[in-house]
């Protein structure tokens, strides 16, 4: 029973990284202590690179909005691999459909066997 579980579990992550069309480079922003000056310093730190990923957006109108000019929002979203550890304010940038885009990481992952699924922001710069 558990062999048949296994596989089940291992064919739905091979049809959900089929899925993915884009690459991602994933950076964090880390105080890093020059051995040179011997003072601590901001740099933006590469931990995953060229990662496949497939981004995924839904368009949400505002509910209760009055009149035509109704808010409209964008929902954008980063399917991974779970074995992927991405920190929330990290800078994702993919690149899918021949389009690169700066993100950050707006929150925790949702880690599910077969993949992650990660809210982004637009990425504007390091807070």
């Amino acid at each position: 029973m558990v062999k048949a579980w296994e596989a089940a579990r291992k064919a739905a992550r091979q049809a959900q990284e089929a899925m993915y069309e884009g690459r991602c480079t994933i950076a964090e922003h880390r105080t890093v202590r020059s051995e040179k000056t011997k003072l601590s310093e901001d740099e933006e730190v590469i931990v995953w690179e060229n990662e496949p990923c497939r981004l995924s957006f839904e368009t949400v109108k505002a509910a209760g909005s009055a009149g035509p000019a109704a808010a409209i929002t964008q929902t954008v979203k980063l399917f991974l691999s779970p074995e992927i550890k991405v920190k929330p304010g990290s800078r994702i940038t993919v690149r899918q459909n021949q389009v690169s885009t700066d993100y950050k990481s707006s929150g925790a992952a949702a880690v599910y066997p077969t993949h992650q699924e990660i809210l982004l922001e637009l990425f504007e710069r390091w807070a």
